[in-house]
């Protein structure tokens, strides 16, 4: 299995903000149901402020190319992205690529290092 970790902010609007995380508490079971297909096991969204952290654990054949493709052909998924386009900016590190950017890993503390 395989983890990613992944970033975006939200427009920084309390009220945005608010709704965002209701939206969140709620998320309708095809949406949940499309992201479990592609592959993910298992998926965690923080917050403080306006940044979002996620955390993905996928199966090991799992690509973000993939989960793309099943995106861009399922009309829920759709529905639900333009849904979130009135909370979510990007930061500036977003490529053209996609809003969640994928942050880097610098420290383990189960891996072994010299020092």
């Amino acid at each position: 299995m395989k983890r990613y970790v992944l970033t975006l902010d939200l427009k920084d609007d309390p009220i945005l903000i608010k709704e965002y995380d209701a939206w969140h508490q709620r998320v309708s079971s095809e949406i949940k149901e499309s992201i479990k297909d592609s592959g993910v096991e298992s998926m965690i969204i923080y917050r403080l402020g306006n940044r979002l952290c996620m955390l993905m654990d996928v199966i090991d054949d799992f690509t973000f190319e993939k989960k793309a493709k099943l995106d861009a052909a399922n009309p829920k998924v759709q529905e639900w992205e333009n849904l979130m386009l009135k909370y979510q900016q990007p930061t500036r590190e977003s490529s053209e690529e996609g809003k969640w950017q994928i942050m880097e890993e610098i420290f383990d503390l189960n891996k072994r290092t010299n020092g």
